[in-house]
């Protein structure tokens, strides 16, 4: 029988835990929801996959959880948990895979090169950006505003209660990778940085601030279904060289283009489960991401139903994670 069950963790705690059975024989098709084959030796177990904070993220562990149930017969376990916690795991075995790591470079030192407790899988096939973002309202009527060196001219107009007189960078939540309290202070920047607390509040942020003609300037990040219903605008920062941002409290150049990857624990290379090599077959591209997402922000579908879906519409590509 393959059943997924979704862990919700605000950090490790487990505050619920929500179980949803499904059955599986023989002789499925991808995108079948009556079958699922059993992946070979039919002996995936238990598959412990982290969920980071964003629907990015979510799209991906909907999509890799879905084929992992309906045609390797896995037992997926999705556990909501922020980035660093989800590393934590590897070591206990609470957690197999991480799908869409963000660079992280202080964490794979830690966990991948001095406890070899983690292995790097390679490429997601997804880019990522990170920047500072305006609504397209303000980029139009006050053009030189995407210059970082005009943020200053404009600071007064985006303060708020919550940013001290200065104007209010916001940004989502505190555990995404993000520079920019170091980015505000090496710029010389007028601004204080305000935490949403999640990518939904920023997407209300931005949202509201183009319908009403209200100051927002915000951290955001591609790949981003969201682009497509306000094509927020980029704010050029210094741009980006190499060893620019070694030193975070130093820090004052533009975030680099990110390979997103995927990581692994090192028991879950060596157990010999179909799901490591669907993981480490895994790619595709940010508008496949965004196709998902978007089902499940905006279309508001399940996650099991965005996935089925997308599945049922590229069995190509998922043919090839599979080998």
């Amino acid at each position: 029988m393959a059943k997924r069950t979704t862990q919700w963790r605000p950090g490790a705690a487990v505050m619920a835990v929500l179980g949803l059975a499904l059955t599986a024989c023989g002789g499925a098709k991808v995108g079948d929801d009556s079958a699922a084959p059993d992946g070979g030796s039919g002996k995936c177990g238990t598959f412990n996959l982290a969920v980071n904070p964003w629907v990015g993220y979510e799209a991906d562990a909907a999509v890799v959880g879905y084929v992992a149930e309906h045609e390797l017969g896995c037992e997926v376990v999705e556990k909501d948990l922020k980035a660093e916690i989800g590393w934590q795991g590897f070591e206990t075995g609470e957690v197999d895979a991480i799908l869409e790591n963000w660079g992280h470079d202080d964490l794979k030192k830690k966990y991948i090169t001095e406890q070899k407790t983690a292995v790097d899988l390679g490429s997601t096939g997804n880019k990522g950006i990170i920047g500072w973002y305006i609504p397209p309202w303000i980029a139009k009527k006050y053009p030189d505003i995407t210059d970082w060196k005009n943020l200053n001219k404009y600071a007064s107009n985006f303060k708020t209660s919550e940013s001290g007189g200065k104007g209010q960078l916001l940004d989502g939540d505190p555990s995404y990778q993000t520079n920019d309290e170091a980015l505000v202070q090496n710029l010389k920047l007028d601004f204080k940085v305000v935490y949403a607390g999640s990518e939904t509040a920023l997407i209300q942020a931005f949202r509201e601030a183009e319908k009403n003609k209200e100051w927002v300037i915000g951290y955001f990040y591609e790949p981003q279904w969201f682009f497509s219903e306000v094509p927020l605008v980029h704010v050029e920062l210094p741009a980006h060289t190499k060893g620019c941002d070694a030193e975070p409290a130093k820090v004052a150049c533009d975030y680099p283009v990110f390979d997103l990857d995927k990581i692994v624990s090192t028991r879950f290379a060596k157990s010999g489960s179909p799901a490591y090599d669907l993981v480490k077959n895994f790619t595709w591209t940010n508008d496949d991401q965004n196709t998902v997402a978007k089902y499940i922000a905006l279309d508001k579908m399940t996650p099991e139903a965005a996935a089925k879906k997308w599945v049922t519409a590229n069995p190509e590509k998922v043919k090839a994670w599979l080998g």
